[in-house]
């Protein structure tokens, strides 16, 4: 069983100031060590469930699927993970991070490549809903995995560091993806067919390799010696510690807390914005009148501009008093300029206005995430932080169905871009409530 230990008497007792640099040395190699994997990972997992935007410039007109069940079908995957994320974090909790998260990886893998062979917009939602099943839990898990692993000190490095996954993922996936949807028809197999069956690879082949990368807890790392393991394993169990006091530890301390819900809608408010515009912004782009390889260079460039704006961000977030206000103010951002982007036709500034929509969403998102962690330790750790991606990542299926829907009834993305927009500014008020869990402990 790999649960987390149980909070012994000795982590009551403060570490000296040898033993906080010691943990300190031993947190920054798990850092080097676990990160570069974890991150690889995640950029491949980002990159198998939004490829289909690309796909879609091939696939739609193929099978025949309209814009409406494009989004419906899209947005399937987020049900599938929403209704087993859950389970699967408990599961991860019992049997450890290394066999679970190669298990996901290996079955998110081949579900991907078998997506190439969906005939129709039925088959097409029920092959998203299956990869959201098999996906369930990564995003969670690894939240739940970094407890295992880091202080709260390291809380927001670690996760805006993991975050920068979902821009490089567009970076580097959108120009393949447009370059893929560039060849030439086979007689069998389609462009869209082979960008799904060859983007699905590399997720099989790394969780082969979490079997053999991954330790579970600092407590089974090889690589860590005796005093490292022992020092850091006592640093986190005495910040658990303080926690548990403070928020409880238990599923049912979770559930009962108000913040938990209030988080969660703040997520779902985030995930409108950030899976509805990454699943349509190739057909937003494409409108401009360029080629597909061209297509794939222009969606990378809002992520090369989020990449560095979401690291930058999360520093300032994390050093400032005022974090809830960073939090808050990153959904204004977003809000406004997707609003702008909406009603500018011309080229230049219609990209540039995407470029600080994308800004804003991956900057929320990479502040965000060190709020949970404030609050949530042990079992309430596990199924709190599940909740919170799982509830919003129902706006997974929210954001893509919804511009679906509103493009076909208005021909056009004024609309759905101004919905999306104003969802963002909810969920811009709603962090303005939130008081800080950190400021507690």
């Amino acid at each position: 069983m790999s649960e987390k230990p149980a909070i012994t008497q000795n982590a009551h007792r403060q570490l000296d100031k040898n033993e906080f640099q010691l943990s300190e040395a031993a947190a920054k190699k798990a850092f080097t060590r676990i990160l570069p994997f974890i991150f690889i990972c995640y950029v491949v997992s980002y990159l198998d469930r939004t490829n289909i935007s690309f796909a879609a410039l091939g696939m739609n007109g193929d099978l025949g699927i309209t814009a409406a069940q494009f989004g419906f079908g899209a947005g399937m995957f987020f049900i599938g993970y929403f209704l087993f994320e859950i389970p699967s974090n408990l599961i991860m909790q019992k049997v450890g991070a290394r066999i679970w998260i190669a298990r996901i990886m290996i079955s998110w893998g081949l579900i991907s490549m078998a997506t190439a062979f969906v005939t129709g917009p039925t088959s097409f939602a029920i092959a998203r809903f299956f990869l959201g099943v098999a996906e369930a839990g990564f995003t969670p898990g690894i939240y739940l995995f970094f407890t295992y692993w880091f202080p709260g000190s390291w809380r927001a490095k670690i996760t805006a560091a993991f975050l920068v996954g979902i821009p490089v993922a567009n970076i580097i996936g959108a120009p393949i993806s447009g370059a893929l949807m560039q060849m030439t028809h086979h007689e069998y197999i389609r462009n869209w067919q082979w960008l799904l069956l060859i983007e699905g690879i590399p997720a099989v082949f790394l969780g082969v390799l979490c079997l053999f990368f991954l330790s579970d807890s600092p407590e089974k790392a090889r690589w860590l010696d005796t005093n490292e393991k022992r020092l850091l394993v006592r640093r986190l169990e005495s910040e658990q510690s303080r926690i548990a006091q403070t928020h409880g530890a238990s599923l049912s301390d979770a559930l009962r807390n108000p913040l938990l819900y209030l988080l969660a809608f703040i997520n779902f408010c985030g995930i409108v914005g950030s899976i509805g515009i990454g699943l349509w912004m190739p057909q937003i782009i494409e409108q401009l009148g360029v080629s597909h390889s061209t297509t794939g260079l222009l969606t990378a460039l809002p992520y090369v501009c989020g990449a560095v704006a979401m690291l930058l961000w999360a520093r300032l977030a994390h050093h400032s008093r005022h974090r809830i206000a960073w939090i808050s103010s990153a959904l204004v951002m977003a809000a406004l300029a997707l609003g702008c982007s909406a009603m500018i036709a011309a080229p230049v500034a219609k990209m540039l206005a995407l470029c600080i929509a994308v800004s804003g969403i991956l900057s929320f998102q990479a502040s965000f995430w060190a709020l949970p962690s404030g609050f949530l330790t042990g079992n309430a750790a596990a199924a709190g932080l599940a909740i919170i991606v799982s509830v919003g990542n129902l706006g997974g299926f929210f954001g893509p169905s919804l511009i679906g829907y509103i493009k076909q009834a208005t021909d056009g993305f004024i609309w759905p871009l101004l919905a999306v927009s104003g969802i963002l500014f909810i969920g811009a008020l709603a962090v303005a409530t939130v008081r800080d869990p950190w400021r507690n402990l």
